[in-house]
C-alpha cells in the first residue's frame, strides 16, 4: 500500500479522488519534494502544534513558515510545536517525518492557510517515504471540511525561496514561541559589576558573599591545587586579591549563578554532572591556550565555561525530548550532536528553530542576556567545524579544547576533529598538545572535585 492506512481508509470512506505519485525511497519530506521535481508552490505540508487543550494541525504551503502571532490570533491559543516523538505517537501508520496534511483522517482539529484553500491542485505526502499524493483543489477542500481558514504564514519577498532560517529568524521565533529564562538576579548583578571599570575586589566579594552557596564554591575553587596558593584563604576578598584575580572570580561566579536559571537532570551524558565537568575542563584549556595566541585569558575562560549553555536551555524547555536526546547520545557515540538533535526535534514539523542545534540556541540566549560578544559567538558556532569569522580565535579555542577532551571521554560528542587545522588557525604548533595534556593530568582531580561540588 502506497498510502498510510488511515489516510487510505479516509479517502475511500469520503469518496475522494487522488493520484499517487511514486518516488524513490527518501529520508525526509525535503528530499521527497526534490525527488518529485515539482514546483514547491504546489506542495503543502502539515505543522503540528499543541497546548493544554490538545493538538492542532496547521496546513500551509511547503515553502512558507508559520507566523506564531497569526496562529494565535486565529485560534486564541498559545500553541507550541510538537516534537518528532510526539508526532509519531499520533501518526503511527506513517513513516517518520512524513505527516499527511489531512488532520481529519486522524481526528485532529485543523487550521489551514487561506492561500492553500485557493489552490487548483495540491501535492502532499502520502504518509510514506516513497510516494506523494496529488489532488484537485475541490477534493482537497472536501477532505479538509470543517477546518478553520485564515492567514497563518509569514509573507514577504523571498520567503519561499529561503533554504534555511537565519539566526535572527531563529532568535525571533524562539522568543515568540517559548518562555525563555531570564538571567538570574545575582548573575545579572555580577555582570553589571564587571562592566564597571571602577569596581573593586571588595564590591565583588560583598556581592558574592550575599549567597552562602556561591561563596563556598568560590572559596573551594581558590583553595584547590589548580592555583597552589601556599597560604590560608579566609574570605572571598582574599581569594580575589591573592589568588584568582577580579576577572576570574567574576567569571566563575557568573557561570555558577547563571546555571541556576535551568532545571536539568543531573545524570546522563548530557546531565548537569557531565555539563559541569565538561565546562570546567573546557574553561581551563581555553585559559591555557589563550596566552599562546594573543587572546584574553579571562574572556577565553568564560567562553569555555559557558559555550554549552544551549544544552541546558533545551533540557529546561523540553525535558522529555532532552531525556530522549540523552539516551541517543549514549547509544550513538560516533554521531554528531547536530545529527542527534535533528533526529529528536525533526524537520518540517515546525521544529526548525530547535534543529539548528544547541550551539545556536545557546548563542541566542547569551545575546539576550547581554554577555560579551566572544562568549555569544563561541556558544553560537562551536558546532561549526572550520569556522572563519568574527571572534574566530575564541571559537576555535573552544573547538580545540573540546577536541582534546574527547580523547578523555569528556564532552557531549566524540566524532573526530581536524586538530591540525585548528592549531593552524590559532597559529600554534603541534607541541602545544603535549603541554596541554600534561596540564590537564596535573589538575584533573581538582577539576573533577569542583565539578562534583557544583552539580550537587
Amino acid at each position: 500500500m502506497a498510502l498510510a492506512a488511515r489516510l487510505d481508509h479516509f479517502f475511500a470512506r469520503k469518496g475522494l479522488n487522488y493520484r499517487e505519485l511514486p518516488i524513490d525511497q527518501v529520508t525526509s519530506l525535503d528530499a521527497a519534494v526534490i525527488a518529485s521535481g515539482l514546483s514547491q508552490e504546489k506542495i503543502i505540508r502539515a505543522t503540528l502544534l499543541i497546548d493544554i487543550s490538545g493538538v492542532v494541525m496547521a496546513v500551509h504551503r511547503f515553502d512558507s513558515s508559520l507566523d506564531p502571532d497569526a496562529v494565535q490570533q486565529l485560534t486564541s491559543r498559545r500553541l507550541q510545536p510538537l516534537t518528532a516523538r510526539q508526532t509519531m505517537r499520533l501518526f503511527g501508520d506513517c513513516d517518520p517525518g512524513f505527516t499527511p496534511p489531512i488532520g481529519q483522517a486522524y481526528d485532529l482539529a485543523v487550521i489551514v492557510d487561506e492561500d492553500v484553500m485557493q489552490a487548483e491542485t495540491v501535492v502532499f505526502t502520502s504518509g510514506t517515504d516513497h510516494s506523494l499524493v496529488e489532488m484537485t483543489g475541490r477534493d482537497f477542500r472536501l477532505a479538509l471540511a470543517g477546518a478553520r481558514e485564515g492567514h497563518l504564514v509569514i509573507r514577504g519577498p523571498g520567503n519561499g525561496a529561503r533554504e534555511a532560517l537565519t539566526l535572527e529568524e531563529v532568535a525571533d521565533k524562539l522568543q515568540r514561541l517559548y518562555r525563555l529564562p531570564p538571567m538570574p538576579a545575582l548573575a545579572l548583578r555580577i555582570l553589571r559589576l564587571t562592566a564597571n571599570t571602577d569596581a573593586t575586589a571588595r564590591e565583588l566579594a560583598e556581592l558574592i558573599e550575599f549567597d552562602p552557596s556561591l561563596t563556598a564554591q568560590v572559596m573551594r575553587y581558590a583553595r584547590s591545587a589548580l592555583f597552589n596558593y601556599p597560604g590560608q584563604i579566609h574570605s572571598v576578598q582574599e581569594a580575589v586579591t591573592r589568588v584568582l584575580g577580579f576577572d576570574r572570580v567574576a567569571h566563575i561566579a557568573l557561570g555558577i549563578a547563571s546555571v541556576r536559571a535551568f532545571d536539568v537532570p543531573r545524570k546522563g551524558m548530557l546531565g548537569m554532572d557531565s555539563f559541569w565537568r565538561h565546562s570546567l575542563y573546557c574553561a581551563f584549556l581555553c585559559q591555557s591556550i589563550a596566552p599562546r595566541c594573543g587572546a584574553d585569558k579571562g574572556l577565553a575562560y568564560l567562553c569555555g565555561l559557558l559555550h554549552n549553555f544551549g544544552l541546558l536551555l533545551v533540557g529546561h524547555l523540553f525535558p522529555a525530548e532532552f531525556d530522549e536526546l540523552n539516551q541517543l547520545r549514549e547509544a550513538n557515540p560516533e554521531a554528531s550532536m547536530h545529527s542527534l538533535e535533528q533526529q529528536v526535534f525533526g524537520s518540517g514539523n515546525g521544529q526548525e528553530i530547535l534543529s539548528v542545534g544547541h550551539g545556536a540556541i545557546g548563542g541566542i540566549l547569551h545575546r539576550l542576556w547581554q554577555l560579551p560578544d566572544p562568549v555569544v559567538k563561541s556558544a553560537g558556532v562551536h558546532q561549526q567545524p572550520g569556522y572563519h569569522g568574527e571572534h574566530e580565535h575564541y571559537v576555535v579555542m573552544v573547538q580545540l579544547a573540546n577536541a582534546l577532551l574527547k580523547e578523555r571521554g569528556i564532552g557531549d560528542e566524540f566524532n573526530p576533529d581536524d586538530v591540525p587545522a585548528m592549531l593552524d588557525q590559532l597559529g600554534l604548533g603541534p607541541d602545544i598538545i603535549g603541554d596541554l595534556t600534561s596540564d590537564m593530568d596535573r589538575v584533573a582531580p581538582d577539576l573533577d572535585a569542583l565539578a562534583n561540588s557544583l552539580s550537587s
